[in-house]
């Protein structure tokens, strides 16, 4: 669920001193999740709790030669980031083997070296306070889940958990619209040690509802994908629901 910023909250003072005293805010944009706000025709702003986190990891991943967005500044919970310029490859004719040489080169970092826990026991008790708390929009559901409520997917998904997770440093939120021209990574809250899959179902639903099978062949070419496992790749496509 989209949580709509609100535009008379104070900015912090380095943030505003940035932006100047009457910036313009749109939140008229496609390709960034969550709370975001083009401003100024510069800069994406975000606040609250996923914006840190925002900032945490593509801090973390710009050390280790991840491109990401530049950031501007980051005071108290605001995050701004400069306009990389580019569209997303979900405006690409042909994203596939691009997202898969980006996906490649993310899970190769080493898992040792990763501070944040995207694994099952963390992101199903997420997913739990999600349905407790309101925020599953049931109606966003893909076309095989309508009708069903946050609670029974959750069900589901607590009943049919995986007994293995193949770990790697996840994007958490792996889709087209989250990947700029020229393998810039953006939206990175959810990154994390988890299960390949979760990326993977991810980017194979939207290529193949999309872009067609084609792309899905060329992004499992460049990401050096042989085998899929079609019950994790179902599973980690209901998880994603509830986010």
């Amino acid at each position: 669920m989209t949580r709509v910023p609100d535009p008379t909250l104070a900015l912090p003072p380095k943030v505003s001193a940035l932006l100047g005293p009457a910036p313009t805010r749109s939140l008229d944009h496609e390709g960034r999740s969550g709370c975001v706000e083009f401003v100024n025709d510069a800069y994406w702003m975000k606040r609250g709790p996923d914006a840190v986190a925002d900032f945490e990891r593509l801090t973390w991943l710009g050390e280790r030669g991840i491109a990401v967005p530049a950031i501007a500044i980051f005071e108290d919970d605001v995050l701004v980031l400069e306009d990389a310029g580019v569209p997303s490859l979900a405006d690409h004719p042909a994203p596939g083997a691009l997202l898969g040489r980006v996906l490649r080169r993310l899970h190769e970092i080493p898992v040792s070296a990763c501070p944040f826990d995207g694994r099952l026991d963390v992101v199903l008790e997420q997913a739990r306070r999600q349905v407790v708390d309101g925020l599953v929009d049931a109606e966003d559901f893909d076309d095989d889940n309508i009708g069903r409520t946050p609670e029974q997917v959750l069900e589901q998904l607590l009943a049919q958990r995986p007994a293995i997770e193949d770990l790697v440093v996840a994007h958490g939120d792996y889709t087209p619209s989250n990947v700029l021209e020229g393998g810039i990574v953006i939206d990175t809250g959810r990154l994390g040690i988890a299960d390949r899959y979760r990326d993977l179902a991810l980017a194979r639903r939207d290529l193949l509802d999309d872009f067609g099978q084609a792309e899905f062949d060329a992004f499992r070419a460049a990401y050096g994908l042989a085998e899929l496992d079609p019950i994790r790749l179902e599973y980690y496509r209901l998880l994603d629901e509830l986010f």
